[in-house]
């Protein structure tokens, strides 16, 4: 058995610990519900976007943008990667990366290369130490609020590589905020457009196209309105994943700390009775000790 002083020092670390968790904690549930009420803000947004995307996929345009056309040979795929920027978040980032390894060895299967753009610290070091996969542009700490231009740049390169034909699939990864105690990882479809409107009817069972050809009247003309439009949708998509991912964070980091404070205090009360134990030990041999002593004189 371990000696009093030093359960007493292993019993002061763990009460340091718990103040930190407890720290932390409370500092994730005073964040978690700006973030919330952030995502939910652009939640709709986003979704009608994509609902709306998906439906233009299906009209029969004169204009063909690289966007809407779906390539039959694979060559090369990028997926954009958004993780947290810190740790202490329990599984939040490794059952993203759980999730996300088996669909990029697939393609690495198939001889498709694959290219990534990380938005997080946590995903740009990751995909640095991952062999194979091609990391072309990354950006981190966004902050408690992001702000859409700080996207903007590595959103730039996707959709530019994409339409000088540098990309045939591009792929969004994000952790899906159900509630506070589920975050779910997913992997979205957003380039070509066709791709989104499967992913769509497969979710909700119906099917987006017409049993006629027909079109949208575009003003001031197709070109003009889609280039814009398409660009919008892919910004918009993107950000409502980041904010996504914030609350996800923020909702896993307070449930994680939780945890670990309920641990810390369980240990601390093992300790102490080990340590009572410990002392009550050392006075029994003492005791004995001075027994002995007056009866041998």
């Amino acid at each position: 058995m371990a000696s009093g002083r030093e359960i007493k020092t292993k019993i002061k670390s763990t009460q340091n610990m718990r103040k930190v968790t407890r720290a932390l904690e409370m500092v994730s549930a005073s964040k978690i519900r700006k973030a919330q009420d952030l995502m939910k803000a652009s939640r709709p947004y986003a979704r009608s976007m994509r609902k709306v995307i998906a439906h233009v996929a299906q009209a029969s345009t004169d204009f063909s943008h690289p966007f809407l056309q779906e390539r039959k040979q694979v060559a090369r795929v990028a997926y954009v990667v958004i993780s947290t920027d810190r740790g202490l978040c329990g599984g939040l980032n490794s059952n993203l990366f759980r999730r996300l390894l088996p669909a990029i060895r697939e393609w690495q299967d198939q001889g498709v290369q694959v290219d990534v753009v990380a938005i997080g610290q946590k995903a740009v070091s990751f995909f640095r130490r991952l062999k194979g996969v091609n990391l072309i542009g990354s950006t981190s700490h966004l902050g408690e609020r992001p702000k859409l231009e700080q996207l903007v740049g590595v959103i730039k390169v996707v959709l530019d590589a994409y339409a000088a034909n540098g990309l045939d699939r591009v792929f969004l990864a994000y952790n899906d905020f159900v509630n506070t105690m589920t975050q779910k990882p997913t992997l979205d479809a957003l380039l070509p457009l066709p791709l989104v409107a499967q992913e769509l009817e497969a979710s909700a069972g119906a099917k987006l196209e017409q049993a006629h050809d027909w079109d949208y009247i575009y003003e001031p003309d197709a070109a003009t309105v889609l280039e814009h439009v398409l660009g919008r949708y892919i910004e918009s998509v993107v950000y409502q994943g980041v904010l996504e991912n914030l609350a996800s964070e923020h909702a896993a980091r307070m449930v994680a700390m939780k945890a670990a404070s309920d641990n810390a205090s369980k240990v601390i009360s093992e300790l102490t009775l080990s340590y009572n134990k410990a002392r009550q030990a050392a006075i029994t041999q003492e005791i004995s000790e001075i027994v002995g002593g007056a009866a041998a004189v």
